[in-house]
């Protein structure tokens, strides 16, 4: 059976920012921006872009295209005696686990924005917005229920394959996105007082940047581009061989960075037009926000937008995610892409409970001190996508070679090129020991 790939240049895109541009963007990046001081934490952030995430991002796309495989096929074809297929089996199921936990936060923006969308959020009293965030996480059948439709929204994208699926909704959803952002950035900036708030995200005080921050940074570098976990790498493997790697990776890279800084746009003006703390942190946009929009001239609509925003975000994330277990079980166990929707599916939502219920019945459950959703979490998101990027790295640069990747990449021999040896020392060296220092960092290895 021929292999479906992307339709157009425009879907490529839409579908490779869409994985970028997800909750990290609209909802990680501004609360840890607002924790790190502001404009230096963002400048420092880019440059981890440019040294980290450039490389990798196209390294990613070309292992995909080269092979025309899912993340385990990938390493199985360009090195079928060894045992580098591991590295795309820990690909798959860092997104298996990190979708499973996904689809609850997922959840909890929908509830938002239908409440939003009601009127009931708007009329919460500020003190009280904390306690309704709480009843809602730990409601055990609310969450539930919207895990069910995240799942339901998200398989029937994915069930229609990668143009009609994928790529057509992607086209849809990325605009939409786009519009939504720009409504809600230029309300921000208009607001008495928002003059604050730019020059929070804008001007650099270095006296508030810690070593600290310079880790987050780098992490977040490496996590908000949806390296090492397989998308990149699935969606690399639908793209044509006429495509440009190089030029398409700087354009999801750059997307993915000025969606980060727009939403910071949205964010910090009307938090310090209103004299909220920008330093909320994962409680920013739940309970610091709908605060804020209560305060605002129709409060109600530009609420509604922005949860509207969070989940259009959320929706893009959760495709990508779900499409790597999706290629993988139908390509390795030869299983149609229904069939291989509805396992996944079912075994996402029973993966998803006791995260679910970690806010609820199950809140005394602690493994290693630690709660089952942050467990999963630690587990995935600070030791297997750290440990995939790392072995990425080395099977591009010393098993696959360099110059391969090199020449997949920019389509043009490596003598011929004076970017290379940039690419060689950034794939080799650098990419690596930074991911090894965040893998330090994360697990609490090294402190600071």
């Amino acid at each position: 059976m021929k292999r479906e790939t992307f339709n157009s240049k425009l879907g490529v895109l839409a579908a490779a920012a869409g994985s970028a541009i997800g909750l990290g963007n609209i909802w990680r990046f501004p609360y840890i921006t607002g924790q790190n001081g502001g404009a230096a934490f963002i400048l420092v952030y880019i440059i981890c872009i440019a040294l980290i995430g450039v490389v990798m991002m196209m390294s990613e796309l070309a292992l995909g295209r080269k092979t025309n495989s899912n993340p385990i096929g990938a390493f199985k074809k360009l090195n079928p005696k060894g045992k580098w297929h591991y590295t795309g089996i820990l690909a798959v199921l860092t997104s298996f686990i990190i979708l499973s936990f996904y689809l609850m936060i997922a959840g909890w923006v929908f509830s938002y924005f239908i409440s939003s969308l009601t009127g009931q959020l708007l009329h919460i009293a500020p003190e009280n917005l904390s306690a309704h965030f709480e009843t809602i996480s730990s409601s055990t059948f609310n969450v539930l229920f919207w895990n069910f439709i995240v799942i339901v929204v998200t398989s029937y994208i994915v069930i229609s394959g990668v143009q009609k699926g994928i790529e057509k909704y992607s086209k849809i959803l990325m605009p939409i996105l786009l519009f939504t952002l720009i409504a809600l950035m230029f309300r921000s900036v208009t607001l008495e007082g928002a003059k604050d708030g730019l020059d929070f995200l804008f001007k650099p005080d270095f006296s508030k940047l810690t070593t600290q921050a310079i880790l987050e940074a780098l992490g977040h570098a490496f996590y908000s581009l949806s390296l090492g976990m397989g998308i990149i790498i699935t969606y690399g493997s639908y793209i044509d061989k006429g495509e440009e790697l190089k030029s398409l990776s700087f354009q999801v890279i750059l997307a993915d960075t000025v969606i980060a800084i727009m939403a910071g746009i949205v964010i910090f003006p009307a938090v310090f037009a209103y004299g909220f703390e920008p330093a909320a942190g994962p409680a920013l946009i739940f309970i610091t926000l709908p605060a804020v929009f209560q305060s605002m001239p129709f409060g109600g609509i530009f609420e509604t937008l922005f949860f509207l925003l969070v989940g259009i975000a959320a929706i893009t994330s959760t495709i990508s995610l779900l499409e790597v277990s999706v290629s993988a079980l139908t390509e390795e166990f030869d299983l149609g892409r229904k069939k291989a929707i509805l396992i996944i599916s079912f075994a996402l939502f029973l993966l998803s409970m006791p995260s679910s219920l970690s806010f609820s019945s199950w809140s005394g459950v602690k493994i290693f001190g630690l709660s089952i959703f942050e467990l999963l979490d630690f587990i995935a998101s600070y030791i297997f996508l750290p440990i995939g990027g790392i072995l990425t790295c080395i099977f591009i640069s010393w098993i696959w070679g360099t110059k391969n990747a090199f020449n997949e990449i920019c389509g043009e021999t490596v003598n011929a090129s004076k970017s290379y040896s940039i690419y060689n020392f950034l794939i080799k060296y650098i990419a690596p020991l930074a991911i090894f220092i965040i893998l330090l960092y994360s697990t609490g290895i090294i402190k600071f």
